[in-house]
């Protein structure tokens, strides 16, 4: 059997990366990286690595995105050259803005075959620009040693080095140069390793006084609530947070920041996460007469009033709190929280002996049952059935925002794309989340929740391969037909509503039923609140879509 330098290179490769961390790679085929998904195979039989196979390499990337979003360690992606490569960009853009480790493993051609209209062949080295930590394009197995390749990558993906952020997680790209020939027996094996320390973080002290505000944007998590409680502030936590729990907690935020009396006279503002969802809160975070602290995770560094200050993390002096202002929070926040909760059944004119009485309390109960569903109803439902052992993912839909309108406190792990709010890859990601908090048979169900253009965007996803453990997953779709997000821009009120449809609104008719039984999906259509409170409490064994219909 002919030796193949290329096979050689991809086991020490993969070997190196297991050894320092990695556990999970997603695969999509294709000829060039042949070595690189034979050894990732071969050490998924061995135990040594966890394989997840996707024929689309955006759908492959962003299910890693989902994998790293769960577990904050960096994940594999492997794709063959030319376009291949190109599919990961948006995951990547993602990765890049919300600080999240992925590692790409991009086979390609040759030097030789570069420039000369080889087939397959484009310019990949730098392909992802500026939104990767770290870039390499490695040597040609055969042509030099170098070795660390692995090692090096990953302390670059969760930020320890390579790109000038130090601290901060992202993509890395790493660029293998293959020759034929592509593959050959090789002799794999792997040693799992912990991943890289990370370097201490410096917190900046903040000190009693101004009247402050926690803000809690994507992916703070509860480091959010923490400081909320340890300062004694108002925390305004979107509802992508991770954060909205606990006794600080400001309902109805949106409408109390535009009062003179609470949002006028704020003087400071703690920041964590990304925050994205509202106005209001981007309105605070671009005035310059408040002090803005802001933890940076992503990217980007947050700086809206152009005099924000970014900190590694924040930690509170001593202190008494401002308990005046923190009263005047809650109180108000206690008068903007919104209860979605059905009455209790009338027990007592179910049982009356006065027919009329009787007869009114079981129509009543009737009603209840019936009660259509609406975006407040949905978004309350999914966040009831939605405990700490499950996940939860919002889509970049108008539902995420009714729900951040209308959905009270309540420590559940959440997930949301706002590194940059697209709606690529929102069911791709979920899956990701799910086959990583589920691994090792561990409890829960994942939930998305999405509308009906952010399913099609991604519909790809529902493709899973019949050879891998199935995750306990729902995806609820709210469908409406359209986009109709765009009913709350400036565009709905400048443009033709004929324009509007066309162009933004994009109506679709859709069968989604049909949809999931191609690709192998259970399917539940649900009108009601009572049918979906079933639908999401009774057990899930696999991936499910249930449809909601709901009006424009």
């Amino acid at each position: 059997m002919t030796a193949s330098p290329a096979a050689d290179a991809a086991a020490d490769l993969l070997a190196d990366l297991i050894a320092h961390g990695v556990r999970d790679l997603v695969l999509s085929p294709g000829s060039r990286s042949q070595a690189l998904a034979l050894a990732a195979t071969t050490l998924a039989r061995d135990g040594a690595l966890r394989v997840h196979v996707r024929i689309d390499e955006r759908v492959a990337g962003f299910t890693a995105l989902g994998i790293a979003r769960e577990t904050g360690a960096p994940v594999a992606v492997v794709c063959t050259s030319g376009t291949a490569a190109g599919n990961l960009l948006p995951a990547v853009m993602e990765a890049y803005h919300s600080g999240i480790p992925l590692l790409l493993l991009t086979a390609d051609r040759p030097p030789e075959l570069r420039g000369i209209g080889a087939n397959q062949a484009t310019i990949q080295p730098g392909l992802f620009g500026p939104f990767v930590r770290w870039g390499h394009d490695a040597t040609v197995p055969g042509d030099g040693v170098q070795t660390g390749l692995g090692a090096r990558a990953v302390e670059a993906a969760v930020g320890l080095a390579g790109s000038g952020l130090p601290g901060i997680p992202g993509p890395v790209q790493l660029n293998l140069p293959y020759r034929e020939p592509l593959s050959a027996p090789v002799d794999v094996r792997a040693t799992q390793g912990p991943l890289p320390d990370q370097a201490p973080t410096a917190p900046t002290t903040i000190e009693r006084g101004p009247r402050t505000v926690v803000i809690a944007g994507a992916d703070a998590g509860v480091d959010a609530e923490e400081l909320s409680f340890t300062g004694g502030w108002p925390l305004i936590a979107e509802i992508v947070s991770g954060s909205r729990f606990g006794r600080l907690v400001v309902h109805g935020y949106c409408a109390l920041l535009r009062e003179p009396q609470l949002g006028g006279r704020i003087e400071r503002v703690l920041v964590l996460g990304h925050p994205t969802l509202s106005r209001e809160v981007t309105a605070l975070l671009s005035r310059p007469d408040v002090e803005v602290f802001a933890v940076r995770a992503g990217g980007e560094a947050l700086n809206l009033n152009g005099r924000t200050i970014a900190a590694e993390a924040l930690t509170v002096a001593p202190g008494e709190s401002d308990r005046a202002w923190l009263g005047e929070w809650m109180t108000a926040s206690a008068a903007a929280a919104i209860d979605l909760t059905e009455a209790a059944p009338d027990q007592a004119g179910l049982a009356s002996d006065d027919k009329a009485a009787r007869l009114g309390a079981v129509r009543a109960e009737l009603d209840a049952v019936r009660r259509p569903l609406d975006r407040r109803l949905l978004a309350d439902a999914v966040w009831r059935a939605t405990w700490p052992h499950d996940r939860l993912m919002f889509g970049s839909s108008r539902l995420v925002r009714v729900a951040d309108e209308v959905l009270g406190g309540k420590r559940v792990p959440v997930h949301a794309n706002r590194g940059l709010a697209g709606i690529d890859g929102t069911i791709a990601t979920a899956t990701g989340i799910a086959l990583a908090s589920q691994a090792d048979g561990a409890p829960g169900v994942t939930r998305v929740l999405l509308g009906d253009l952010a399913f099609l965007h991604d519909v790809g996803a529902l493709l899973l391969p019949a050879d891998e453990p199935a995750p306990r997953l729902q995806v609820i779709v709210g469908n409406d037909g359209g986009g109709t997000i765009f009913d709350g821009l400036e565009v709905a009120g400048s443009a033709p509503a004929a324009d509007l449809d066309r162009a933004f609104y994009t109506p679709q008719r859709v069968g989604l039923e049909q949809l999931a039984a191609a690709y192998g999906w259970a399917y539940l259509r649900v009108t009601t609140r009572s049918a979906l409170d079933q639908a999401l409490t009774s057990p899930v064994t696999g991936p499910q879509l249930i449809e909601v219909p709901l009006a424009r």
